[in-house]
């Protein structure tokens, strides 16, 4: 049967991109309470110095609050490494190299602690009603993520974002049949900015969520029912002297 979290508020946190510091930020300007649900987009990883350290967190995060882990795609990425030690080029480019370096030094113990907690995040998350979907990029099949053949688009897709901001500049009249499954979706992956400050942006019925916080933007947590947003500072501040990925080709 699935988890229902009663009472509280459903939140929803975009990418992180190892910016602990910055989560932690605002997380605390929400003022959590042990009734709230929190639902993580995914990228947990890559960008920032603290992988490891962001990872600790919401681990622990999970032992006191009601949490949903999504998968993003660079968590796969980081679970290929540690399982596998794979560390393509373009992963090291795009913020793997701070991952690794993390990783590098952490005991035995702790990483496999890890492992089993990015083996274990999910693909994507309905809510109660069945009516709102959650994951960190989207699905391309028409009659929604239960029907979608390749899984990893969950985790790499990025022509659903594509499809809502067309929709929303051509000002339709109707959803076309893929965004028509969901009363609202709620994305990351694909930053609204990589070079200021921006707040969660709506596009159709689709919420992206990714603030650029691997960048120049922040870590933003969002209300379902009331559309309000938290954001820490900009990550790049809590991280003096780190490019995160603003050197990224």
């Amino acid at each position: 049967m699935p988890k229902t979290f009663a009472l509280g508020r459903t939140l929803v946190i975009g990418d992180i991109h190892s910016g602990k510091r910055a989560l932690e930020q605002a997380l605390n300007r929400v003022n959590l309470h042990p009734e709230d649900h929190l639902i993580f987009l995914g990228d947990y990883v890559d960008a920032w110095s603290e992988a490891a350290e962001t990872i600790n967190f919401l681990i622990t995060l999970k032992s006191n609050q009601k949490c949903t882990f999504l998968r993003g795609n660079h968590d796969d990425l980081c679970l290929n490494y540690l399982t596998k030690a794979e560390a393509p080029e373009m992963w090291l480019l795009h913020g793997g190299q701070q991952t690794k370096d993390s990783y590098d030094t952490q005991p035995k113990a702790i990483v496999e602690q890890h492992i089993s907690f990015l083996q274990g995040l999910e693909d994507y998350h309905i809510d109660d009603s069945n009516t709102r979907l959650f994951l960190h990029a989207g699905y391309t099949n028409l009659r929604g993520v239960e029907h979608e053949y390749f899984s990893k688009m969950f985790y790499w897709d990025r022509t659903l974002w594509e499809l809502a901001q067309v929709v929303e500049e051509s000002a339709a009249d109707d959803l076309p049949p893929r965004l028509k499954n969901y009363s609202e979706i709620f994305i990351g992956h694909t930053p609204v900015s990589k070079k200021q400050l921006v707040t969660p942006k709506r596009a159709a019925n689709v919420w992206n969520i990714d603030t650029g916080a691997a960048f120049k933007g922040a870590v933003s947590v969002i209300d379902v029912e009331t559309k309000q947003f938290w954001q820490s500072d900009p990550v790049e501040i809590l991280y003096p002297g780190e490019p995160g990925r603003n050197l990224a080709p």
